[in-house]
């Protein structure tokens, strides 16, 4: 609010006073400058601080930014690049979604499912990650005890119910859930249903994302045998994958085994991540070389993806870890250089 609207609220309070004295009529002046005067702080206030709004770019879904940032970052996942960012459009753009927004990610570990977590976050909120409307449930951290299933699972509850309130176009994103307790997801199935409001809270903006080792060794399997065939990498696609991880996370141990979501059909997605290869470690060398400031060559990174591990022990295809231990190698790998040129 500038200082001439504020005056002009001052003055018609004044003026109802002077009128005929009337308290009502005051009273009702008074509140109108009020409800103006709020409008006009919570403007300002936006323009600092956070809010759940367009304001300010505060909550500003950039599909494009993400693409590019997947694009840049993730290696070896062309269906993930397919499937993520039209999902994520076709959902912020429509303005009286069916129902939340459920995405599950499934594969080995080090195959990006927390990295494109991340650049999904910072595609939706102009804080990215820090924003508070991204909630992050660790299984092992936030429910860690299976015998406290159902207290995890009101207390959830109670979260999703107060930040969506909150914020319709909240982030939940759910870490290890095949090591949550078996049965506790169930306490979500209201939020992501077909309902309009529960207790006039609308979940139908908000998004889900669901990340889990299991699947993992299913995807492997069905990628050796189409590998055996002759079938390239690039050409696998959705059909040949998704049934499989749905089958896993249904029947396999963890936070989704015989779960009511998927009994229900209430995932949208079932996004699978491939194990990587030799060259997509390669890759990964060359990003996390360059951002410490050195220079990538061909031995350094070669070096880099021959401290790491392979399976099967035939033929070594896959990486164990993914590129989730490359960082680790590259510094190890550039401190020993540095520390023998030193004393050389």
């Amino acid at each position: 609010m500038d200082l001439r609207s504020f005056i002009l609220c001052y003055l018609v309070v004044l003026t109802a006073f002077r009128c005929d004295g009337s308290v009502s009529v005051g009273v009702t002046a008074v509140g109108l400058a009020g409800a103006v005067f709020y409008a006009g702080f919570d403007k300002i206030r936006c323009t600092f601080y956070e809010c759940c709004s367009d304001r300010a770019d505060w909550i500003k879904p950039n599909i494009t930014a993400l693409t590019v940032a997947l694009d840049s970052n993730l290696y070896g996942q062309h269906l993930v690049h397919h499937v993520v960012p039209r999902a994520l459009k076709a959902h912020l753009l429509n303005k009286q979604p069916q129902k939340a927004l459920v995405m599950s990610f499934h594969g080995w570990t080090g195959g990006g499912k927390n990295y494109v977590s991340k650049f999904i976050a910072e595609s939706m909120y102009k804080l990215g990650m820090k924003s508070q409307y991204v909630h992050v449930f660790v299984s092992t951290v936030h429910f860690p005890h299976e015998r406290m299933a159902d207290i995890y699972k009101l207390n959830l509850q109670d979260w999703i119910r107060s930040n969506v309130s909150k914020c319709e176009r909240s982030l939940f994103i759910f870490d290890e859930i095949d090591k949550m307790p078996i049965g506790m997801i169930n306490g979500i199935k209201p939020f992501i249903d077909y309902h309009e409001s529960i207790n006039g809270v609308d979940f139908r903006k908000s998004v889900f994302i669901f990340l889990s080792n299991t699947g993992g060794p299913d995807i492997t399997r069905a990628m050796l045998k189409m590998w055996r065939e002759g079938k390239k990498r690039s050409d696998i696609t959705m059909m040949d994958l998704e049934h499989l991880i749905q089958l896993g996370a249904f029947n396999e141990d963890g936070g989704l085994h015989k779960s009511e979501l998927i009994q229900h059909c209430l995932v949208d997605h079932y996004v699978p991540f491939m194990p990587l290869e030799r060259h997509h470690i390669e890759l990964c060398a060359r990003d996390e070389i360059r951002r410490r400031g050195h220079t990538p060559t061909k031995e350094l990174i070669e070096k880099v993806a021959g401290e790491m591990t392979y399976f099967p022990p035939e033929n070594k295809l896959f990486s164990t870890t993914g590129c989730k231990r490359v960082a680790q190698k590259v510094g190890f790998i550039l401190t020993s250089e540095e520390y023998d040129n030193i004393f050389a």
